[in-house]
Order: C-alpha cells, then structure tokens, then sequence
C-alpha cells in the first residue's frame, strides 16, 4: 500500500517521478524565474504536496527567503523533508491542501502535481485555501497534469507519456499500470477549466506559465 496519494512510495519518488514526467526539472526552473521576476524581497512561501521537499531545494538556493513552509499529507513526506531542511525558517504541516487554515500570510505558493489529485468539488476548496493564504498581490502557481480537449488526444497523449517512461528505464508493465491511473487515482481536467477555476476563485490574474504535452504550469495574482 503506498504511503501517499502520488504513484511512488516516499522513499522511492525522487527516482522515480523523474523517470516518468517529461521536463520535470523544467517545471522548477519556470517557478524560479517567474518568482524572480515578481519578487525582489525575502518572501514567506507556502510549498503544498510538498513531497520529499524539491521546491524548498530549488527555492532556498535562488530566493531569499523569510519563512518557507513545507506542507503535505503524508507524513511520511514531511520526514523526509524534515531531515533534508534544518534551516532556522523552515516549518513543517501535514496537512491537507483542503483544510489550510492560513490568511493573508504567503508572498508565493506553488503547488507541484497536487490538484489533479482531487475531484473537481475538492480542487475548488483546495484552490480558494490557497487563494485566502496569499497576500494581497501573492503568486499563486500550479503545475498539474490536465485532460485533453478529445478522446483521440488523450489517447495520443497517453501514448506518448507511456513511450518516454519506457525510454527512461521502467518496464512495460510499469508504465501501462502509471497510464491506467488516468480517471482512476487522479482527475484532469481541461485547460479551460482549469483557468476558469482560478478565476472564480478571485484571482485578478490567471496566466498559462508552460505547456507541455498532458502537464501545464499555471499562475495567478490575488
């Protein structure tokens, strides 16, 4: 039984979510630039599904930062993370993304392959929690994997995604038992829904960041 809501067992994630998403280190350079970009001071950053802590790697080695908050609802991630991060600004949540109790605290919240694990009702809450912990003109960005406009794209798709994995060393098996999750432990949704929830939520800003296949990194403003 795994240990969280991802394909992988906590201690083998880092290993092996790089052998199945396409430009995942991509996905981290993005977030760095964008932040750089909107934030020249120390920022208090919130990092839900943080996993192992990879955000607060990227981050603590490019930003400045005041206080970064590491949050998620395994804890068996949150130890891992907890042994990687001794820094005097550093707290730790297990939390789920639904029940995030902050306001107005957080410059910078990214949430990295988290959302499309809930269904559409809970994707809702889960952004709004995000949107009411951001400060005023806070960042909010999301990199999630989103549904295809037509079953003959998502086949393609799905197709596609199955071929890179077995090119970066996982099995056949493997890889069609991670393409049969689609629908079934994790829940896309399309473009266009994805940006119309961030805006119903109260964003005054919702932008696509980078695209990519079945994977989109998205940002807002509060």
């Amino acid at each position: 039984m795994n240990d969280n809501k991802s394909a992988f067992r906590s201690n083998d994630y880092d290993k092996k979510i790089t052998q199945t998403l396409p430009f995942y280190e991509l996905f981290y350079e993005q977030i760095i630039e964008l932040v750089k970009i909107f934030n020249h001071n120390a920022v208090k950053w919130l990092d839900i599904g943080c996993g192992t802590g990879k955000m607060g790697s990227v981050a603590f080695e490019n930003i400045d930062i005041e206080k970064f908050v590491f949050c998620d609802s395994s804890e068996e991630m949150i130890g891992i993370a907890k042994t990687r991060f001794k820094n005097h600004n550093t707290e730790f949540s297990v939390c789920n993304v639904q029940e995030l109790a902050y306001i107005d605290e957080f410059d910078i919240i990214t949430a990295i392959q988290v959302n499309h694990y809930l269904r559409i009702e809970e994707r809702k809450i889960a952004l709004k929690k995000c949107y009411e912990a951001l400060k005023d003109n806070g960042v909010f960005i999301s990199f999630e994997n989103f549904a295809p406009f037509t079953n003959l794209g998502k086949s393609v798709y799905l197709e596609k995604w199955k071929r890179y994995q077995m090119k970066h060393g996982k099995s056949f098996e493997e890889c069609q038992k991670h393409i049969n999750r689609y629908g079934k432990d994790y829940f896309p949704v399309s473009l266009s829904e994805n940006l119309k929830q961030m805006r119903n939520c109260g964003f005054k800003v919702v932008e696509i960041l980078w695209l990519s296949n079945m994977q989109v990194g998205l940002w807002g403003i509060k």
